[in-house]
């Protein structure tokens, strides 16, 4: 899947949270999308923000994410100490597509897939976190070698890295591919809508309380434009 962004990039913040005016715009990428968009469903009473769209080589939208919970930070991923880590899920939807051919007619893009989805939210969660011991002039090293450990377990879904795990989707039960790890936890799946869905989070245990992906639900967002 060629794209010209990353999903994990994040709209600017001002003090307190709130997004600046820069940051509000983000919501004309996501009007552009031919395809439904998908967060966690009404259970969910707490802040929701846009985050970014990936477009392909012709601007077409393919892939963008929504944030709920606390806005996360990039740092170590357990924090200052005494600090509480951030509670948070983001819900990457993937357009699905054929291989098609590219914009300047000289090759074709690969398909989207699940694998797709599961990808995305894999380096999303990398993008976030990072070991509290390593030092920041290795970071750069580190999250290209996690990322290409992302890809090659997007790849292989069925693999003993990936558990199953049902969830709502428009109020039916649908079929997630499911891993954890010490960074946070990583779900895919594919909706009846036609579009594939990524979601990446992290807070307490699986069984714990916090932004766990158990008991989660999705649905199609009515109206992206209130979000600006």
């Amino acid at each position: 899947m060629e794209t010209t962004s990353r999903v994990g990039a994040q709209a600017p913040a001002a003090e307190g949270g709130q997004q600046l005016p820069s940051a509000r715009r983000t919501v004309d990428g996501y009007l552009r999308a031919t395809f439904p968009w998908y967060g966690l469903d009404e259970a969910f009473t707490g802040p929701r923000w846009l985050m970014q769209v990936g477009t392909a080589a012709d601007g077409a939208v393919e892939h963008g994410s929504i944030g709920h919970g606390d806005e996360p930070s990039v740092r170590g991923e357990t924090g200052a100490v005494g600090e509480p880590r951030e509670k948070f899920a983001v819900v990457v939807t993937v357009a699905a597509q054929p291989s098609r051919r590219s914009a300047d007619g000289t090759g074709l893009l690969e398909a989207t897939s699940v694998s797709s989805a599961a990808w995305l939210a894999g380096v999303g969660l990398l993008s976030f976190t990072w070991p509290g011991q390593m030092d920041h002039s290795l970071r750069d090293d580190w999250l290209d070698q996690q990322t290409e450990t992302a890809w090659a377990l997007a790849d292989d879904l069925d693999g003993p890295e990936w558990s199953r795990l049902s969830l709502p989707v428009d109020g039916v039960a649908a079929s997630f591919h499911y891993r954890e790890s010490e960074y946070g936890w990583v779900l895919a799946g594919t909706t009846e809508a036609g579009v594939h869905l990524g979601a990446y989070g992290r807070g307490m245990s699986a069984y714990g309380r916090g932004m766990s992906a158990y008991g989660l639900g999705f649905a199609a967002i009515k109206d992206i434009a209130a979000y600006a």
